[in-house]
């Protein structure tokens, strides 16, 4: 390649979001952060929403920057962001409301009240996701019980990085990967799932055409540019659910073993070529989600680095602001394996002071609280790193292959402690890195829509070599063995909302 191609990423996640220039020489991609911005839910009265409208003019800054520091000569952009959660737009193409955060309570109640109308087993079979209150069916389920005339204004369902790609283009679809997180996807037609939108009453006229990974939705729209300032430039539809963007960023992955996508969420899983919807997934609550090139990934969410995050937040509060070198080395000081905690338990999904909640779990489940905060923060990751054990064993049992590595991306792979204590709990070496995967993901996916690369594993190998990453070996001893067991007798005094 005679020039360098540059492409920018807009990731944004539960906690911020951020812009990052992807330049493609050829054989290598190197990437420099332009801008970076804070994302947090509101609470608005009794529920809990995300700020799209600050959000969008975030984004706009970022088109912005991006432009300026490229001189206009930018190849493309592409937004990811989380999964499940949704917008509705009226007749007229206006946004309902903000989006409701997953995270609000309005969910509570809603699995049972969807068993009633379709049995459990039932949903599962026919989506192959795991799951959970915060789903999208779940969340549309509480609207149409609390708010039906809501849905009967809505004309448009889309998830929030087509909502974006929405106002950015003027068209309104739904990128495949992020659809499939929705339990109301069917893999088996490719297609929106009318069985179980009738039986929740839910309007199947708003859910738009799908389309997949790689798709060039089209150029800025004209509005947009001219108050930007901007020329022109294409937007693509990349692997919009952040994890399976994160996924085509792992280096030259190996069929026999598991990433784990670490951060606020930690989703660990195994890359196949077809879905796989089975009884062991069923009874362990795997999730069978979208991945692009006709990949399928084969995982379960786990509440990860959220604890350690707002910990870290009602601490800053109470004026110690901890920085991330700061908790792992008070953890490493700290006494080993104290209190045990099941991270998906429903005392953990909605913000609050959880130095607090952690020590309530401890009574409820007698154990004594953690001492200090170096004993919470090392009692959050042993307690990941414990939980990461039991959720890969189960997964070996889904996909019926013994798997002998865990290739660990995203922010959470920045954690050595964490990847130690994960290569020793589950006695299997942990590769670690890249970091920044869910950006780079998305702008390999860029570059095979424009033709730079042709297939997932050539932007593997182009990952491979423009990236390090480190290796954590195994030393599984005794002591693990006991917290593992340990944590077999915890979980069963949990209420886990994914379960």
């Amino acid at each position: 390649m005679d020039k360098v191609l540059q492409c920018a990423a807009f990731d944004l996640g539960a906690s911020g979001g951020k812009v990052i220039l992807g330049a493609f020489d050829g054989e290598r991609v190197s990437l420099s952060e332009v801008y970076r911005f804070s994302n947090s839910p509101i609470l608005l009265g009794d529920h809990i929403y995300w700020d799209f409208l600050r959000l969008f003019e975030e984004v706009k800054k970022g088109l912005q920057l991006v432009h300026k520091l490229t001189g206009g000569k930018i190849a493309s952009v592409a937004i990811d962001t989380w999964g499940c959660d949704y917008a509705l737009l009226d007749r007229y193409d206006h946004l309902i409301e903000n989006p409701y955060c997953y995270r609000d309570s309005r969910t509570h109640g809603m699995m049972e009240k969807a068993f009633q109308r379709m049995p459990r087993a039932e949903i599962y079979a026919r989506t192959g996701v795991q799951l959970m209150q915060l789903n999208t069916v779940f969340q549309l389920l509480a609207m149409a019980e609390a708010y039906p005339e809501t849905l009967d204004r809505a004309e448009t369902f889309l998830m929030i990085p087509d909502l974006f790609n929405y106002y950015l283009t003027g068209k309104k679809v739904c990128e495949f990967t992020n659809t499939t997180t929705t339990q109301v996807y069917d893999p088996f037609t490719d297609d929106w799932n009318k069985p179980i939108l009738q039986a929740m009453g839910i309007p199947g006229s708003i859910f738009p055409a799908i389309v997949r990974p790689g798709t060039i939705l089209g150029d800025i729209s004209a509005w947009l540019g001219e108050e930007l300032g901007i020329r022109p430039t294409p937007v693509i539809a990349v692997a919009s659910h952040d994890t399976a963007s994160a996924v085509c960023a792992i280096p030259t992955i190996q069929k026999d073993s598991a990433f784990l996508s670490s951060g606020t969420w930690s989703l660990l899983g195994h890359e196949e070529g077809s879905p796989v919807i089975n009884e062991y997934g069923a009874k362990n609550n795997f999730s069978c989600y979208g991945g692009v090139c006709n990949s399928w990934l084969i995982w379960k969410n786990i509440q990860a680095l959220w604890l350690l995050q707002e910990c870290t937040r009602v601490w800053a509060e109470q004026g110690k602001p901890y920085s991330h070198e700061d908790l792992i080395l008070i953890a490493s000081q700290a006494k080993p394996f104290g209190p045990i905690l099941d991270t998906d338990d429903i005392l953990f999904l909605t913000p609050g002071d959880f130095p607090m909640k952690i020590a309530e779990y401890c009574l409820r489940t007698g154990q004594p609280p953690p001492e200090n905060d170096g004993a919470v923060v090392r009692s959050i990751l042993e307690s990941l790193a414990i939980k990461y054990r039991h959720v890969f064993d189960r997964l070996q049992e889904v996909t019926g292959k013994p798997l002998n590595q865990i290739n660990v991306i995203g922010g959470g792979s920045r954690n050595w402690l964490l990847n130690q204590f994960t290569a020793e709990a589950v006695g299997l070496p942990v590769k670690a890195g890249p970091a920044e995967a869910t950006s780079i993901g998305n702008i390999m996916m860029q570059l095979m829509a424009l033709d730079e690369l042709d297939c997932l594993s050539d932007a593997r190998e182009v990952v491979q070599v423009s990236f390090e990453t480190a290796t954590f070996e195994s030393c599984k001893t005794e002591a693990w063995e006991d917290a593992y067991g340990k944590y077999l007798e915890i979980s069963t005094k949990s209420k886990v909302f994914n379960a």
